[in-house]
């Protein structure tokens, strides 16, 4: 007797996302390149302003994977 095995994230609800790994990598690699960019206030002499800024951008970069990674499971 032959019981079908449930895929990975198909208990999700919504419809099947498609994964665009190059769009996703753009994403990813266009938020990085941001993080260079922040650069501290002049009247911040120790750049403890900076990390927040950083933070942010790591945590939409963070975002955009997780969200990939629950598309594939959902494939």
């Amino acid at each position: 007797m032959s019981t079908p095995i449930p895929r990975p994230g198909a208990h999700l609800p919504g419809p099947t996302p498609i994964v665009d790994p190059e769009k996703i990598s753009a994403e990813v690699d266009g938020l990085l390149t941001r993080l260079h960019a922040v650069e501290p206030d002049p009247e911040d002499p120790h750049g403890v302003g900076v990390i927040p800024k950083k933070a942010h951008l790591l945590e939409k970069a963070h975002d955009v994977l997780v969200e990939a990674l629950a598309a594939v499971d959902k494939i």
